[in-house]
């Protein structure tokens, strides 16, 4: 019997998933990671053990917490302190629950780990291929873009093929005790407060100006860090027309701001893509992009060059964010991604 370590949250999706793959036959031995520590530690586990429990199945804790403070939470840091948007759930995916998880787990005798993810994985010649969920609306193959071929191989998306409605239909016929559970939100390090408060108490605040595209200051801001491209709120600009966020200069600490949400300064007609990963035969041509989490894919011309790539927008994009991810489609299929340069 071929043994798969779940990785058990203490949410629905990850219950209906192991739920389901014991119901296929596997060995099923649920995990929960701990990752950090004010994040509702001891409800979340309690809420994946009662789950492990119903199914009867082993039950496993693995602490991440040091490696998930160096490789996700001092890189997202790093990364808005230097003027960039991360995307910390791309980079969790990659070094914790596709890497030190996975590997923890093949050294205990798994044969693959699964996870609650709404993505879908096909063989085509023997080769993974990582496609769209099924439910449009919940698609998380946008955060999976940074896996390779030899991670993927070892992995099952049991939800992929469901939507959000039925597996909350899955687990309340299962009767799991997570059936009825809110999905939880946003970045649980950052807690209940604004991600801009949050932020202002790691990096220190740097007065300078906000000025539009022809020059004109019209206000102070206190650290580019602070701002995201596209932002509205929280400017600190009054006079009753909107201002957008269109770019972020680090070096001489300025925020360059659009008039309205029409403004040409907001759209950009091509962007560089670099720290590239591919998951197939691509790369350069004609493709789709998803260039934020739930925007719809655009039509594009990617260029290769030296080291990265050139994309260029079959029609211009609003608010494209340095930091965030850029992940390349063919129809369902992930062709690959990198970070927008």
């Amino acid at each position: 019997m071929e043994k798969v370590f779940v990785a058990l949250s203490g949410g629905v999706d990850s219950s209906v998933a192991a739920a389901l793959l014991k119901e296929a036959g596997f060995g099923i031995v649920g995990v929960h990671m701990i990752c950090w520590d004010e994040c509702e530690v001891v409800e979340e586990r309690r809420d994946a053990l009662r789950v492990a429990l119903q199914l009867d199945i082993p039950f496993l804790t693995f602490d991440f917490r040091e490696q998930y403070k160096t490789q996700v939470f001092d890189y997202m840091v790093s990364e808005y302190a230097a003027g960039r948007t991360p995307n910390p759930d791309v980079m969790c995916n990659r070094e914790i629950k596709f890497g030190v998880f996975l590997k923890k787990a093949l050294s205990l005798g798994a044969d693959y780990i699964a996870t609650g993810h709404y993505a879908r994985l096909r063989s085509a010649d023997h080769e993974p291929q990582l496609l769209e969920g099924a439910d449009k609306e919940k698609d998380q193959s946008y955060f999976l873009w940074a896996l390779n071929k030899e991670q993927l191989k070892h992995c099952f998306f049991p939800l992929g093929d469901y939507t959000k409605p039925q597996v909350r239909e899955m687990a309340r016929r299962m009767k799991l005790p997570t059936a009825e559970k809110k999905d939880s939100q946003g970045l649980c390090f950052v807690g209940k407060v604004n991600f801009g408060y949050f932020l202002r108490g790691l990096l220190p605040r740097r007065e300078g100006e906000v000025v539009t595209s022809d020059g004109t200051v019209i206000g102070k801001h206190d650290g580019v860090a602070f701002y995201t491209i596209g932002q509205r709120h929280g400017l600190g600009i009054g006079g009753g027309v909107p201002y957008y966020v269109a770019e972020k200069d680090v070096m001489a600490n300025r925020l360059l701001v659009g008039k309205g949400p029409d403004d040409p300064i907001l759209f950009k007609k091509g962007i560089s893509v670099g720290c590239l990963k591919w998951l197939a035969d691509f790369c350069e041509g004609r493709c789709q992009v998803r260039i934020r989490y739930r925007q719809p894919k655009v039509s594009a011309t990617v260029t290769r060059e030296n080291g990265y790539v050139r994309v260029f927008f079959d029609v211009p994009q609003r608010g494209v964010a340095p930091g965030q991810s850029a992940v390349f489609y063919d129809r369902e299929k992930v062709l690959g991604g990198g970070i927008v340069l």
